[in-house]
């Protein structure tokens, strides 16, 4: 018999090591989206993920997929677009219409839907800090971007989307360099795709995922929203 938790008005959730097998990773349902929640979910290694008309699901699958800043991978065609400018890429200037973007696009797709609920949970996230956008512009219109978590020294990936060729990858590629510098230790991918693999992504032990949490979300490193500055030449190169 499959056992999944259910949550109630406090804030705890069972252990990540009793997640599902099949469906990988699923732990609960039930609960809240609120700012409190979300933090000590993610602080644990926990995501929501569901559909339009569910309770909150909420998942930590193994393995982990994760991308570490030093590992981003830049195809020669993306290397070019970069080094030719093809794209201005800015941090929290958009954030709302970035996961309003992202809700959309999901929406028409088979992928999981970001409910209203969850866009204005996160915006909220945004607000107090915690949140935090990458933007693609071209001639000042937003062609592509990602949204996520930052804490500590963990960057917790969420959604992307892209309405121009390779305006997600810039957007990623900006966020790796980015947190590169800021000496983050890596970025939560949540679950495979081909997509994230190909920029440099991987699985890892859901235990060694649930170990960096540990030792990185308490840091006081800063995300530093509200910078904006282009993609330096120098790392728009084959890796």
């Amino acid at each position: 018999m499959l056992e999944i938790w259910q949550l109630d008005e406090t804030l705890w959730f069972p252990s990540p090591h009793r997640a599902l097998k099949e469906p990988n990773g699923l732990l609960a349902f039930g609960g809240d989206l609120s700012p409190e929640r979300l933090l000590t979910a993610y602080r644990m290694g926990i995501f929501p993920w569901f559909s339009e008309g569910e309770p909150p699901l909420w998942w930590s699958p193994a393995p982990r997929m994760v991308l570490y800043p030093e590992e981003v991978k830049i195809s020669r065609s993306l290397s070019k677009r970069l080094k030719r400018g093809d794209f201005e890429l800015t941090l929290d200037l958009a954030f709302s219409q970035v996961i309003h973007q992202c809700a959309s696009l999901r929406e028409h797709s088979t992928g999981t839907w970001i409910t209203p609920e969850m866009e204005s949970a996160y915006n909220v996230l945004h607000q107090r800090g915690y949140a935090h956008s990458v933007e693609a512009w071209q001639e000042g219109k937003l062609v592509g971007g990602l949204y996520g978590l930052a804490l500590g020294g963990i960057f917790f990936g969420e959604s992307m989307f892209s309405t121009a060729t390779d305006a997600s990858k810039a957007a990623l590629v900006f966020l790796a360099q980015h947190l590169q510098r800021q000496g983050f230790h890596l970025i939560d991918c949540q679950v495979h795709s081909n997509h994230l693999a190909s920029l440099g992504a991987r699985e890892i032990p859901r235990e060694t995922f649930l170990q960096a949490l540990q030792l990185h979300t308490a840091s006081q490193l800063q995300f530093l929203d509200a910078l904006k500055a282009p993609v330096q030449q120098e790392d728009a190169s084959d890796h």
